[in-house]
């Protein structure tokens, strides 16, 4: 049986060239219920991860954005096959594939991979963050001025952060919306971004990153400054410099909404 950090880089590799192949102006999409788009790449990929975990690790679950096989285990995969399918399908290269191993509920493994640049992000839990072989840290800022922020949320998401991003902005903060959260988050990860904000429960935007800002001297809550579970609906998220956390928390208990 091949180790969980050499088994999950070489299905982001294998994951990468798939989106590589399919991706182009005028790529063919549907739309699913929430009005977001899927595109051939993201269900090949998740069927990819699928079969490949049934075949390597068959007693642990899986859960992904487009299928799951969950069962009772202590060990659940949490895959986002194709993090930025809007700008994907839309030809523009900001997108990841992401997969993280989680023991009850807690990432232990985390990789998240950009096949245009060749990024490979991992953190392993206790032995730090990588992106390909360096190791990273997250910023030791203090201040909101002339930081960036990366946002993500919509209407259709559980929390509006509408509120909280024009607090930012009046702090000098620039509220960034890449439309694919785990490469806002990375940069949380890699010092450029002061934090990362997410206003919806989908723990397969936030599994691997979790564990890759925590292992780069990061902090990443929910919104309320709980931790919680990245097997199963959240309640939003926040990863930060660790720093500035409790400020940006203490913004946010105030500025934060439920979208009706």
């Amino acid at each position: 049986m091949k180790s969980y950090k050499q088994f999950s880089l070489e299905l982001a590799v294998k994951a990468g060239e798939i989106m590589l192949k399919n991706f182009a102006f005028g790529i063919k999409k549907e739309w699913k219920e929430d009005n977001s788009p899927v595109t051939v790449s993201d269900i090949a990929i998740n069927k990819l991860v699928i079969e490949s975990l049934l075949e390597e690790y068959p007693a642990h679950g899986i859960l992904g954005e487009e299928e799951s096989m969950l069962k009772e285990s202590e060990y659940i995969w949490v895959c986002d096959p194709l993090d930025g399918t809007m700008p994907y399908s839309h030809g523009i290269p900001t997108f990841t594939f992401s997969l993280a191993l989680t023991q009850q509920g807690v990432p232990i493994f985390g990789v998240v991979y950009d096949p245009i640049l060749k990024r490979m992000f991992t953190a392993e839990k206790g032995k730090g963050a990588y992106l390909n072989k360096e190791r990273i840290h997250v910023s030791p800022t203090a201040i909101f001025e002339k930081q960036r922020i990366g946002i993500e949320g919509s209407f259709r998401s559980l929390y509006n952060l509408n509120d909280f991003r024009l607090v930012m902005d009046r702090k000098e903060v620039r509220p960034f919306s890449l439309a694919c959260f785990t490469y806002s988050s990375l940069l949380v990860a890699k010092g450029e971004f002061l934090a990362a904000v997410y206003g919806n429960i989908t723990a397969w935007d936030c599994a691997a990153v979790k564990i890759i800002i925590d292992e780069a001297g990061g902090k990443t809550t929910d919104l309320f400054g709980n931790e919680q579970r990245y097997d199963k609906p959240m309640k939003g998220f926040i990863g930060s410099n660790g720093v500035m956390h409790d400020k940006l928390l203490e913004i946010l208990n105030k500025t934060l909404k439920e979208n009706k």
